[in-house]
């Protein structure tokens, strides 16, 4: 043991070595059951609409948009939030995720979308990369709520009734037909629009 040890981890070597492996696995336990209850609980937190809202290019854009969309107000009173629609239930795709949120806080933190102007010029790419996630992972959170098979046909109008029975045999999903159900279809900036026109 060096001299220049701290005096903290000479104490704490010294209570481990006089416990019994028992006690030593029963701190690892506790300790394990700490940081997963504080990690658990700081994840669900940032799952909260209030936390979503809490910078102003969200609370003065894009949630003001869902406020008039049939995901928050509609006649049976079932709310979609912005974590139903966004963030992946099961645990693996929910933590992926997560980390890739920390991106997002990223470029809040460096300016690149610190302002409402800002969020505005980038927000048909923002938009773009939100639908390819949904494609790729088949509508995965529209299906928490919404499901082909559960449909009744019968109650919807004609035009949405053809789409919902064949779009499972043309390997369609939820977000090839409904992109802009929660907030408005960003504009097209000129350069894209150009490049789409014949």
């Amino acid at each position: 043991m060096s001299a220049q040890e701290p005096r903290f981890l000479r104490r704490t070597r010294a209570f481990l070595q006089r416990r019994s492996p028992p006690i030593v696995l029963l701190l690892g336990v506790v300790a394990g059951i700490l940081f997963w209850g504080g990690f658990h609980t700081a994840m669900e937190m940032s799952n909260k609409m209030a936390f979503c809202i809490s910078c102003h290019e969200m609370r003065d854009t894009v949630y003001k948009e869902y406020q008039e969309s049939v995901h928050y107000r509609n006649p049976s009173g079932v709310q979609a939030t912005c974590a139903d629609c966004h963030v992946p239930r099961d645990w693996g795709h929910k933590v992926v995720r997560k980390i890739q949120a920390t991106n997002e806080l990223y470029h809040k933190i460096m300016g690149t979308v610190d302002t409402p102007e800002k969020f505005k010029a980038k927000r048909w790419e923002l938009a773009n990369r939100v639908w390819d996630t949904m494609k790729s992972s088949d509508s995965r959170e529209c299906r928490n709520c919404h499901d082909f098979t559960a449909m009744d046909l019968s109650e919807q109008d004609r035009s949405a009734r053809k789409k919902h029975s064949q779009a499972p045999h043309e390997g369609k999903t939820c977000i090839d037909c409904h992109k802009g159900i929660a907030h408005e279809y960003p504009k097209k900036p000129e350069e894209v629009a150009k490049a789409d026109s014949p």
